[in-house]
């Protein structure tokens, strides 16, 4: 297993007889040549489980690099590969794979089955793509509300007849981890087994088919912008980068250029540097958190450029930005944000409070007071008079926030209240970030509103 941090994204390299077979693979490719030539392997298929939503497959990058052959579910059509079907198999030496149709997730979802016949030639592992996770089920709601019912009746039929009587012992490997937004509360769990899948998940303990499809249909999960974008890569096919993309080191004097024309600072500072002093106009969302966020706020259009500290150390920012499909990277502050303020830059700060000053104002009627945590969290307890916005939609509802009113904005521990607080104010907002957020707010003991 090939894991893509930030994404929770899971690809896996199978190998055997000198062939290799890659599972949904990432659009930064280096990972799998560099297995393919320490194994000794010649990758020769490309196995797609669905047309994935969260991330640019990797797929036409890998065939560009190896001349392997991509397959897909022939339930929709792709500009590219070769679609397959129930039954088809593929083998590696002699390993096998066998395509199970398991549709819910989307129309075309498949499930691959490994079989070894060199041991007794059961199912022994199983590739379930977005059907099936630790702790959860895949999300049904990408052809609209209408759509739920049917797709919620093809993913328990693909569950319930495809996956599960597969076998207790069969290991089942998903295509995300915790954190993935293509499920509503995946475990922290790598790879799991159909059996303890069935005694565990939450969305497998139905006492009925109405009862599964009851619970799928209304779930509310998360639609980020940039999935539409998404999806047509991941269709028609993502242009071939070949290699990542060299970041140019911008002067300043070229940064304030790019910046008056449109470009897009993307300041990956953590909170309380960014807070300390920005580039006015920037857009904090720290490193680590980029994957999640930056779907929610950049465009595909303008310019990217990137706003750090001293370390240059900017890989797994590059990484990150390909996967989604953001391309268009101009390059980084040369320096640094030191290198801004040292040539005497224009520059503003975020304002901050802590939860103490945050307690002492409360009930003084002074500002409008914006929880950004998921719903769940906000379900579970929120500061009273907060009202609550996730900090993803933010840009999409910004005529539900005040703008004749102070905001303080708070969140889990103040990384997300820090980007909604930094669009805003970008935005004309006059702002306040919560450092530590909830998480200091109830070591303060202080009191919270349970729904």
């Amino acid at each position: 297993m090939i894991k893509s941090e930030g994404i929770a994204h899971h690809s896996y390299f199978i190998g055997d007889g000198g062939k290799a077979a890659v599972v949904d693979p990432r659009r930064d490719v280096d990972v799998y040549l560099e297995l393919a030539e320490e194994q000794g392997l010649d990758i020769i298929h490309i196995l797609e489980t669905h047309r994935n939503e969260d991330y640019v497959i990797g797929s036409l990058e890998l065939q560009d690099a190896t001349g392997a052959d991509i397959y897909h579910g022939k339930n929709l059509e792709f500009a590219y590969g070769t679609p397959v079907g129930e039954g088809d198999k593929f083998f590696l030496g002699p390993v096998e794979l066998e395509v199970l149709e398991t549709p819910g997730h989307t129309l075309e979802s498949i499930s691959l089955v490994l079989r070894d016949p060199r041991v007794p030639p059961v199912p022994q592992m199983v590739f379930t793509g977005d059907v099936i996770f630790a702790g959860e089920t895949g999300r049904i709601d990408f052809y609209g509300r209408k759509s739920r019912p049917q797709m919620a009746g093809l993913l328990y039929e693909s569950l319930f007849e495809k996956i599960l009587p597969l076998g207790d012992g069969v290991v089942l490997c998903p295509a995300h981890g915790a954190g993935s937004v293509c499920g509503a509360d995946i475990r922290e769990q790598d790879y799991t087994t159909i059996g303890y899948e069935k005694q565990t998940n939450p969305s497998l303990q139905v006492a009925s088919k109405e009862e599964f499809l009851a619970h799928k249909i209304t779930e509310e999960l998360y639609y980020p912008p940039y999935f539409k974008m998404m999806e047509v890569y991941n269709q028609q096919g993502c242009h071939i980068i070949r290699r990542l993309p060299h970041l140019k080191a911008l002067h300043p004097d070229r940064v304030q250029n790019l910046r008056s024309s449109g470009a897009q600072l993307l300041d990956i500072r953590k909170p309380t540097s960014y807070a300390g002093g920005h580039i006015p106009g920037s857009l904090n969302i720290w490193r680590e958190g980029l994957s999640a966020f930056v779907g929610w706020y950049l465009n595909y259009e303008d310019p990217i450029i990137l706003i750090n500290d001293h370390d240059p150390t900017l890989d797994l920012v590059r990484r990150s930005l390909i996967r989604l499909g953001y391309d268009h990277i101009a390059g980084y502050l040369q320096g640094g944000f030191p290198n801004w303020y040292i040539n005497a830059r224009e520059m503003e700060p975020l304002p901050l409070w802590t939860v103490q000053q945050l307690r002492e104002r409360q009930f003084m009627g002074e500002f409008y007071l914006l929880d950004v945590r998921k719903r769940g969290d906000w379900d579970k307890g929120y500061i009273e008079g907060a009202h609550h916005l996730y900090v993803g939609e933010v840009p999409q509802k910004l005529e539900e926030i005040p703008k004749d009113q102070s905001l303080v904005i708070y969140c889990d521990s103040g990384y997300k209240s820090t980007i909604a607080a930094s669009y805003l104010q970008k935005e004309g907002y006059p702002v306040t970030s919560v450092l530590g957020s909830m998480n200091a707010w109830m070591k303060a003991h202080y009191p919270v509103v349970k729904n």
